[in-house]
């Protein structure tokens, strides 16, 4: 079978195909229509809370700095792929560039990884509201909240340089098909002829570092958190205590609990079919979950959207 460092010329010329729902030509109609309604309300949910957490005044503490920063990296991690999947539907053929697919699966990886570590920051936060109340504002400082956000980016920028370059840069076979809808790290692997137990290696360690770890914290502060809780004598207080993290809690458990299942899902020896929808489910539902979890959960925030519209 043909091989190639990398992509040679002609595979950079052409670059490669995206099947998607090209095995159903009769469903792109169907599909594009779907896919556009998801991307405008993933846009205009998320755009509404990044702005309404700017207007007002009663929203400027760090909980919904955390949350504006969310909703902004929620609309860049869609507008990664979902772009791409709508010209797909209305063009033959879902062709990207070799350049293209190299950005795609560096932002791609780059968002998700960032959202890891805030979702861990927010919950910092949380946990300082619910077990130090008394000391939150001197902890929670604007500081602190800013070099958490951007100690973020700066922590992963050059660990996904180096994993997408070492992706890109495998010995992939003849055919430049790809069973997805977009460019991303398991299914370039499955399309690699050459040996890609380092790229697992790197893969798993990035997981376990900047997922794992972030989420085992988070479980932990939550328990402490509980336990905090089940203490307060008043009902009214322990409804609010509660109240406070809920919302959080439901996008951390939308979150990892999609991303378990692709990543566990993609090296088993499901269907590609079944692979990339699940995949398709973390990056498109989840980012529209979002805005939706927490205007229906927070008070605050509600009652701010009403006075913005």
């Amino acid at each position: 079978m043909p091989q190639t460092k990398g992509l040679d010329n002609h595979a950079v010329g052409s670059g490669l195909i995206l099947l998607g729902f090209s095995d159903n030509p009769s469903l792109q109609g169907l599909s594009f229509t779907v896919f556009l309604v998801i991307y405008l309300v993933v846009l205009t949910g998320n755009s509404l809370i990044a702005l309404v957490t700017v207007l007002d005044s009663s929203l400027h503490s760090p909980m919904y700095f955390f949350l504006r920063n969310l909703s902004i990296l929620e609309v860049c991690y869609t507008s990664v792929t979902l772009p791409k999947i709508l010209v797909s539907f209305l063009m033959e053929g879902g062709r990207i560039s070799f350049l293209g697919c190299a950005a795609q699966l560096y932002f791609l990886v780059l968002l998700g990884t960032i959202e890891c570590l805030l979702l861990a920051a927010m919950d910092y936060d949380r946990y300082v509201a619910v077990c130090a109340p008394l000391h939150y504002t001197l902890i929670m400082s604007s500081g602190l909240c800013i070099r958490l956000v951007v100690g973020s980016w700066v922590a992963v920028v050059p660990v996904q340089v180096t994993q997408t370059n070492q992706v890109l840069t495998l010995l992939f076979c003849a055919s430049h098909d790809l069973h997805h809808f977009f460019c991303d790290v398991p299914p370039l692997l499955e399309r690699a002829c050459a040996d890609t137990f380092w790229n697992q290696v790197m893969l798993y360690t990035i997981i376990l570092v900047f997922a794992v770890l972030p989420f085992s914290l988070i479980v932990i502060s939550y328990i402490k958190s509980i336990r905090v809780v089940v203490k307060i004598t008043s009902v009214l207080g322990r409804h609010k205590a509660f109240s406070t993290c809920s919302s959080h809690l439901g996008v951390v458990t939308l979150f990892y609990g999609s991303a378990t299942v692709v990543y566990f899902k993609q090296w088993s020896r499901d269907s590609a079919d079944t692979n990339k929808y699940l995949a398709l489910f973390h990056t498109i539902v989840t980012p529209m979950l979002n805005p939706v979890i927490y205007s229906l959960r927070n008070k605050e925030v509600r009652i701010a959207l009403k006075r913005l519209l």
